[in-house]
């Protein structure tokens, strides 16, 4: 992964979130097909949660996705989250890298759809696609607490159901009220499995591309990358080192036997591997 870094590709990263049953696969699949018939190359990551008992996962984007499996110039790629919070797997920056080398024109990463904890994809993607649908309960309201914030196109997808119009006119008031500094996010409505609405929703992504250049980033996003980049190592490698030495079985003693407290172990812990380091 370091040799990879140091050999950046061109891709555009889409990250597409949203509640279960909005219709997220069928959306990417048709977003998938215009980029191809503009002759671009896709990569899909589609990432689905692991169950909490059996740790295992339905992998099944692959099947509601078949009508790309023939295409050469498309990749997907299905990843269990594996424990991991926030929509997306520990290894979803790395495979997004993997596609960004080999020169994919666009990576598509879709969530695992648990609904407002689906936010860790906005330190992944440069573009954020918030799926919603008429009909799912309160939609606006689960969408407030979370994944609202980090949206920067909003689609409300099957519009030809009951009240679409009415959940676009609640999307837009919220924006309106969170007077979002900036890039001022898009509302529009699609019906992904009759492909209305998809041609707009490639034009918003491409005005927020635009945007995106004319407005670099600031150094938050690089040092939220080096941020994730020593949390993954010292929990992959400094703490299974540190599981194997006496001192941190001493500790795990004196806590089991309430002479300390698990934080203040911690604490120690992290005070010695800082001196060591």
């Amino acid at each position: 992964m370091s040799l990879l870094y140091l050999r950046p590709g061109k891709a555009h990263i889409l990250g597409i979130t949203g509640p279960p049953g909005c219709g997220k696969s069928t959306l990417i699949a048709k977003l998938a097909r215009f980029y191809r018939e503009k002759n671009a190359t896709v990569g899909i990551i589609a990432v689905d949660p692991s169950s909490q008992v059996t740790r295992g996962a339905m992998l099944g984007d692959r099947i509601r996705m078949s009508e790309l499996s023939s295409d050469s110039k498309v990749f997907i790629r299905s990843m269990a989250t594996r424990g991991y919070f926030g929509g997306v797997a520990c290894a979803t920056r790395d495979v997004i890298r993997i596609l960004d080398v080999l020169r994919m024109d666009y990576v598509i990463v879709e969530t695992a759809g648990a609904g407002q904890s689906d936010v860790d994809v906005k330190n992944l993607a440069h573009t954020i696609v918030v799926v919603t649908a008429p009909g799912l309960g309160d939609e606006i309201q689960a969408l407030k607490a979370g994944i609202m914030e980090i949206g920067d196109i909003f689609v409300v997808n099957k519009s030809d159901r009951a009240n679409a119009d009415q959940t676009m006119r609640e999307l837009e008031s919220t924006i309106i009220l969170s007077e979002p500094a900036g890039w001022r996010p898009l509302v529009l409505k699609t019906n992904s499995i009759t492909g209305e609405g998809v041609a707009d929703v490639v034009e918003a992504i491409r005005q927020h591309t635009e945007y995106q250049q004319r407005n670099l980033r600031d150094t938050a996003a690089v040092e939220r990358e080096v941020l994730y980049a020593t949390k993954r190592f010292f929990e992959d490698v400094a703490l299974e080192r540190t599981r194997t030495t006496d001192w941190f079985k001493n500790l795990c003693e004196q806590v089991r036997d309430r002479k300390i407290d698990s934080y203040t172990a911690a604490r120690r812990l992290l005070q010695r591997a800082l001196r060591e380091s």
